[in-house]
């Protein structure tokens, strides 16, 4: 199996991992502080969780060269993308504005950057275990 390949099977386990992440915040502090501060905690949190994660998948299965890192970045973010809109919309009923709003960087949103770290994450694990 290519690197590519186990990678982009890998995201499944990460999308479960940040399902998990916003199930923690629903069902505990997000009870307790207002949801923009919730929201950002979970961003920041999904995004050490991804990021170990795929340190962690790294040790096992290496990604061997910076154009397979670069790709896995773009598999996984396209994925995360689809599957945000097409769960969030057709499963969990929310609507195309809910959705666009976590986006909003203006409005303290900071869905976009765990979209980037995502995305970049393969080559920084590539870079750093080099």
């Amino acid at each position: 199996m290519s690197v590519v390949l186990f990678y982009a099977l890998c995201w499944f386990g990460l999308m479960v991992i940040a399902i998990l992440n916003g199930a923690l915040r629903v069902s505990t502090y997000g009870k307790h502080m207002p949801e923009i501060r919730a929201h950002q905690l979970s961003c920041l949190t999904g995004i050490v969780l991804i990021g170990l994660s795929v340190w962690v998948i790294n040790i096992f299965w290496p990604i061997n060269t910076e154009p397979e890192a670069i790709q896995i970045g773009l598999i996984w973010l396209v994925m995360t993308i689809i599957f945000e809109f097409v769960f969030g919309h057709y499963v969990m009923k929310h609507s195309w504005k809910k959705l666009l709003h976590d986006y909003r960087i203006d409005k303290g949103r900071l869905w976009g950057i765990v979209l980037l770290w995502v995305f970049f994450v393969p080559l920084i694990i590539f870079m750093v275990c080099q």
